[in-house]
């Protein structure tokens, strides 16, 4: 079974050639044919299981069947990240290549007068995320009358990080008549709320083939807290580890990781939040193309992250819930490629990994890093550049003190 089947239109299958496409993933497979029938999609797949083009395709082969429209957009793709928005766009490029429909990404973080200029001049389909996107609303940038199309792209994500509000008032400025499509990584309960809101009689598509956890080597590394950086170090030393995706809890901790890498002379890179836009988007380059081995990320900004051929998921940090650890570890080992995925657990993570292994029906194996004295005590060996600023703060305090006296 090839693209050909589904009868999409010859500029588009070009697109789909130069991506190097050849088969159609089982969530392709799905959801394509329902959508080009004009049905509402309720689709449940991870990020990395070609869902993006699942919907693009469709929504794509419709608007190249009807004449274009100068009144306004006519699909609209809200996305949780900005990673996630530049990614769609991108892609939505690549399969539209050889056609003439305009694409644009809409997000925060940059100025708005260039997204305000294609606005105005006019394009078909647009990724936004939500919060930009009503400010683009709030200044009569962008009109929906000739929407025909909407995507609710990991509408969980978008949950969780408090878009409910934003998705309901986009939605009550968008024609009542509209092909709708929402898709989530779990059809929990609050997904099927607003999944009942925004959509009707919807083919619900359940094709979730991101490598099941026991298609990925999984190790677990127990570590007290303070050798944790140094038994990371080893690791990326010794075990053939070529790109990375490093899970840290906080946006402080993804810091000060990436600066112990750096200073270890590992090519390593952040993103988190904090992060601007252009230095989000350089580190995302950056580890794409292989100039930094290593990518640290919290969980949120992660989620927007699809990288073909990483290696290994290091969990630097257990995770809060074991729902995260999942989805952590599912972005190694995709499109058939052996993937790893290492946790470093400390006495106080125990409890937690429990519950995991619970969630995975399967007990994970334990190993200890030959060249780590597990039994070295906190604070054995300062740090030297601490002892220096230590000694230098005295010095001055001292000279400060004879100053005054």
């Amino acid at each position: 079974m090839d693209f050909s089947r589904f009868g999409l239109d010859p500029r588009l299958l070009q697109g789909v050639r130069a991506l190097g496409f050849t088969q159609p993933t089982p969530i392709q497979a799905a959801t394509i044919p329902a959508a080009l029938k004009g049905q509402d999609v309720l689709g449940s797949a991870e990020t990395g299981t070609g869902k993006t083009a699942a919907y693009l395709l469709p929504i794509m082969h419709r608007l190249l069947g009807e004449p274009t429209s100068p009144r306004g957009i006519r699909a609209l793709i809200l996305v949780p990240t900005r990673e996630l928005a530049l990614q769609v766009a991108e892609q939505a490029d690549q399969l539209s290549a050889h056609t003439r429909l305009r694409v644009l990404a809409v997000f925060g973080g940059v100025p708005m007068g260039s997204q305000e200029q294609s606005l105005r001049q006019g394009v078909e389909i647009v990724v936004a995320t939500p919060g930009r996107l009503l400010d683009h609303i709030a200044r009569k940038n962008i009109a929906f009358g000739a929407l025909q199309v909407l995507v609710l792209d990991e509408a969980d994500r978008m949950l969780d990080v408090g878009f409910l509000p934003d998705l309901r008032r986009i939605v009550r400025l968008l024609p009542r008549e509209r092909q709708t499509m929402l898709f989530s990584a779990t059809l929990v309960p609050s997904i099927l709320s607003l999944a009942a809101e925004v959509t009707r009689n919807a083919a619900r598509i359940q094709k979730e083939t991101a490598p099941a956890p026991e298609a990925i080597a999984q190790t677990l590394f127990p570590v007290p807290e303070h050798l944790k950086a140094d038994l990371l170090q080893r690791l990326l030393r010794e075990e053939e580890m070529d790109s990375v995706l490093v899970f840290a809890r906080t946006k402080h901790r993804a810091d000060r990781v990436v600066k112990q890498l750096q200073r270890a002379h590992i090519r390593a890179d952040v993103i988190h939040g904090d992060r601007s836009q252009s230095q989000r988007i350089a580190a995302l380059e950056a580890f794409r193309r292989g100039k930094a081995r290593v990518l640290v990320a919290t969980d949120i900004a992660a989620r927007g992250i699809d990288v073909e051929g990483i290696s290994h998921v290091v969990n630097y940090d257990v995770p809060m819930q074991p729902e995260d650890y999942v989805h952590r570890i599912g972005r190694t080992g995709r499109a058939q490629a052996a993937g790893k995925a290492y946790t470093l657990v400390t006495p106080a993570d125990e409890t937690m990994m429990r519950r995991i292994e619970i969630v995975l029906k399967q007990k994970i194996e334990r190993r200890r890093l030959e060249g780590i004295d597990y039994s070295t005590p906190m604070f054995a060996k300062p740090d030297a550049e601490a002892v220096r600023r230590y000694v230098e703060a005295n010095r001055c305090a001292r000279r400060k003190s004879l100053a005054l006296s």
